[in-house]
């Protein structure tokens, strides 16, 4: 990068200059003043390409710190392991491979990351796309082919939500896949807003106190699920997608199901945010505060003893599936 331009602290008029010469030492240095102050004044002229390379490195570096962050906390990825990053097409998956891909070049572990997409055969979907974007970044990968949405379509009523067969159904067949290929660890994109959502989702229609985890065992135990990117904040997935023009395939299948619960509390949350900055963190740093004995489950707390109780609180370990089609 060059040097910036450097003005000289002396001759700041030429002797020759007739006009500077005639002027007294106080107008001289007046006139000095003014054109400092002006150059002072003038922000230097930055090019919209400047201006974006900026942005995307800040946004870059946030969320290296966030998906880093989350990854240390909850032990997410370990020297040797096979993950499997699931992408689907959307900003947060391509995101997020984006971003594991950043930190696997200065991690002090050796990991491998593999993209895997699962083709559910929808109408018009791009498969070009995807394989196209992954060999032109050299990215290792597989496209599961399954016709799940003849299934959904001829299982769900019209105009019903299809959100939680066709959750369920991919989910299946990626936990198989994983296990047949050798992968130890699963990778999905959901960030922090998705984390908050899922929380009131079931608060408000499920009756617990329950999210999506950062990481979790399936039930045969034979797969871990991590959601690296648990410390992002959507807004800036959706800046970083932008700017890194990611080819983005929409979901024709669920995506125009606009009445969705998930919908309405994402619209919620993102009305708080604007009118009261800071709320969405004190309310995600809530999650990361529990306190047991200040609640009123007296399964999971034994108010008796006034001890937790440990059979409970490591009871729970699979994902709210069902309320998350609401």
């Amino acid at each position: 990068m060059p040097n910036p331009e450097i003005i000289p602290a002396v001759q700041l008029y030429p002797v020759s200059d007739p006009v500077a010469a005639s002027l007294p030492v106080a107008d001289v240095d007046a006139g000095t003043d003014a054109k400092q102050d002006a150059k002072a004044d003038a922000k230097p002229e930055v090019k919209p390409a400047k201006q974006t390379k900026t942005r995307l490195n800040k946004l870059q570096k946030r969320l290296r710190r966030d998906v880093g962050r989350a990854i240390e906390d909850f032990g997410m990825i370990e020297a040797g392991d096979k993950v499997m990053v699931c992408l689907s097409g959307g900003k947060d998956s391509y995101a997020m491979l984006d971003i594991l891909l950043n930190l696997q070049k200065s991690a002090p572990i050796a990991f491998e990351l593999v993209a895997v997409n699962l083709d559910q055969k929808q109408p018009g979907f791009p498969e070009h796309v995807l394989p196209e974007y992954l060999r032109a970044n050299e990215v290792p990968f597989h496209i599961i082919e399954r016709d799940t949405y003849s299934v959904v379509k001829e299982v769900i009523p019209e105009g019903k939500t299809t959100c939680g067969l066709c959750s369920r159904m991919r989910r299946g067949t990626l936990y198989r896949f994983a296990q047949e290929q050798g992968f130890t660890k699963i990778a999905l994109g959901h960030h922090r807003d998705d984390i908050l959502e899922t929380f009131f989702l079931n608060m408000f229609y499920g009756g617990k106190l329950k999210t999506m985890p950062p990481k979790l065992r399936s039930d045969d135990g034979k797969n871990t699920v991590i959601r690296p990117m648990a410390y992002c904040r959507e807004k800036d997935l959706v800046e970083y997608a932008d700017i890194r023009n990611f080819p983005i395939i929409p979901c024709n299948l669920c995506g125009s199901q606009q009445n969705l619960q998930r919908q309405v509390l994402k619209e919620m949350l993102q009305s708080w945010d604007k009118q009261f900055p800071g709320r969405i963190e004190v309310m995600f740093a809530s999650l990361r505060n529990v306190v047991p004995s200040h609640l009123v489950d007296n399964q999971l707390f034994d108010f008796n003893r006034f001890v937790l109780n440990a059979e409970r609180s490591t009871e729970e370990t699979t994902e709210p599936l069902d309320i998350l089609a609401l």
